[in-house]
């Protein structure tokens, strides 16, 4: 398990990653791509990406950041 924080500016380039993860809001706000479906976070909401799956944040808010854990295997 690792964690990190995120705070993309301007754009979110993120690819599909190995392992899964969950974002945590801690400030702003952003709408959040997964796999083709939008979804509205704020500061507080959480969200699962699992292994392999197409996400982004866009749209969101100049203070935007979100804590992120990965854990599972790197495969």
């Amino acid at each position: 398990m690792s964690l990190g924080f995120y705070s993309p500016v301007g754009v979110d380039p993120q690819r599909p990653h190995k392992r899964d993860e969950i974002y945590i809001v801690q400030s702003g706000a952003s709408e959040f791509v997964l796999d083709g479906e939008r979804i509205n976070l704020k500061t507080g909401d959480a969200v699962f990406v699992p292994a392999q799956v197409e996400h982004n944040f866009e749209n969101f808010t100049s203070d935007f950041g979100a804590w992120v854990v990965f854990w599972g295997p790197d495969e």
